[in-house]
């Protein structure tokens, strides 16, 4: 189908505000978790073609917050959605003032690779569950999860409300040619600007969801032991594939060569040692990737790890030590399987070294002194992130998701999400029995002297 004429179909339908009514949004919801239940098999059947992806990362990292985030909004959106009523100044007296939640319209998603079940449905969902109409175009590179996507969905939905759109790059443009009242979009910041730059021809929103290298720090105080066993299930995981992963490790020097044994310890009990390693561990994406991954592995600071089957797509679990900010790989995001450990001694010329860089996306704080941690929340900026833990807050609907200058801008799970998708339209409500006549001529001083009064 044309764009235009999808998009022409999807309009009308929005019009017909069939789509403002709560109970079809959570309709429509279930029907989609029926859907995605019912066909676990060829989910995971696809991604594992596209990744080697096992069924239990994928049930955990993209199956399961997708179900939570259908769960919370259809527990939700019936609240959310109702006018809100709000205090009326004194100025307007007499009359009421609320707040009516409206659906923007027609929505384009596009998605991530890397996460391409979640990264592409949750939005989308996100976007249903606002009232809004979607046009989903996932990732071209995960060739598998698109097909089943499109299968899924377009067998199931008529296009005029929810309807994936499969293609590379030249679609996405086509896309992108076309108004929308409202875009999203995950990826690189490098990708994101051109989305940023289409969208602003049609002054069209945009949530960008994107990246940047993101610190984690390791005190001198931290347990060892459990902050290596959760930055290398965090880093590891999806083969680094992640855009909130732990990008690079600031440690206190005077732990650096214990936290670095522990590391490979960990390394060597979750990954390297076990025969069952692709059950556990995934391939990168293409042969672009694992190229320009394998060049920014420095032998001579290969701390552990570094195999590689360019074959197989497969790089095994690496850190790096002795990293300065200056070297190659602290240059852009690494998103793979390679960990580069910065020791420090000075925590604000190291907290200032981190600010001249992009405001990242997430950051990483292990320690036991609050004030310490209190000090790097509260001078550094970054999307969201974790004390004592890595990724994890991406999985709470609680919290809102999103990045912050060149890592993204909006945000979105949860209430944050329905928010984003959704205008707030502001009404004051007066009767006809009363009006005052301060605001009309003639004007005086007395006028002026009590709209002061009031106003200030």
């Amino acid at each position: 189908m044309e764009v235009e004429a999808l998009l022409n179909q999807q309009r009308l339908f929005f019009n017909s505000n069939k789509t403002k009514d709560v109970s079809f949004r959570i309709e429509q919801l279930k029907k989609i978790k029926t859907l995605l239940k019912e066909n676990e098999t060829l989910l995971y059947d696809a991604i594992y073609e596209d990744f080697g992806k096992s069924e239990f990362e994928t049930y955990v990292g993209e199956l399961s917050l997708i179900y939570q985030e259908i769960n919370h909004f259809i527990k939700n959106i019936k609240r959310w959605s109702k006018q809100k009523k709000v205090c009326t100044s004194l100025v307007n007296f007499p009359a009421k003032s609320y707040i009516i939640p409206e659906p923007l319209g027609v929505s384009l998603v596009i998605g991530a690779w890397n996460y391409p079940f979640q990264l592409s449905l949750v939005p989308a969902i996100t976007a249903l569950a606002a009232g809004n109409t979607v046009i989903l175009k996932p990732s071209e590179l995960s060739v598998k999860t698109s097909k089943v996507m499109a299968e899924i969905i377009n067998n199931n939905f008529s296009s005029h409300y929810f309807h994936v759109v499969e293609g590379g790059v030249e679609k996405t443009t086509a896309l992108l040619n076309h108004r929308f009242d409202k875009l999203f979009f995950t990826g690189s910041t490098s990708v994101g600007k051109i989305i940023y730059k289409a969208a602003a021809k049609h002054l069209t929103p945009v949530t960008l969801e994107l990246g940047g290298k993101s610190p984690t720090f390791v005190f001198a105080d931290t347990d060892i032991k459990m902050t290596s066993k959760r930055i290398v299930w965090a880093k590891f995981l999806n083969a680094g594939q992640t855009c909130v992963a732990p990008d690079y490790i600031l440690v206190d020097h005077t732990i650096e060569k214990e936290f670095l044994e522990a590391l490979k310890n960990d390394i060597d009990t979750y990954y390297t040692n076990k025969k069952d390693i692709a059950e556990n561990y995934l391939r990168i994406i293409n042969t672009k990737n694992f190229d320009r991954l394998s060049k920014l592995i420095n032998p001579d600071k290969l701390y552990c790890g570094g195999g590689l089957d360019r074959d197989k797509r497969l790089i095994n679990p690496t850190v790096l030590q002795n990293i300065s900010f200056e070297d190659d790989i602290m240059q852009d995001e690494i998103f793979g399987p390679i960990l580069p450990v910065i020791s420090f001694t000075n925590l604000d010329e190291t907290i200032k070294q981190v600010k001249e860089k992009p405001k990242p996306l997430s950051c990483y704080i292990y320690s036991k002194n609050r004030k310490i941690i209190n000090k790097v929340l509260k001078e550094l900026s970054f999307g969201g992130g974790a004390v004592n833990d890595s990724v994890m807050h991406l999985s709470s609907s609680k919290l809102p998701f999103g990045g912050v200058g060149l890592s993204g801008m909006g945000s979105y799970h949860g209430k944050a999400g329905f928010d984003t998708f959704s205008h707030y339209k502001s009404i004051i409500d007066k009767p006809f029995w009363f009006e005052a006549n301060i605001k009309y001529a003639p004007y005086s001083k007395t006028k002026l002297k009590l709209i002061k009064w009031l106003l200030e």
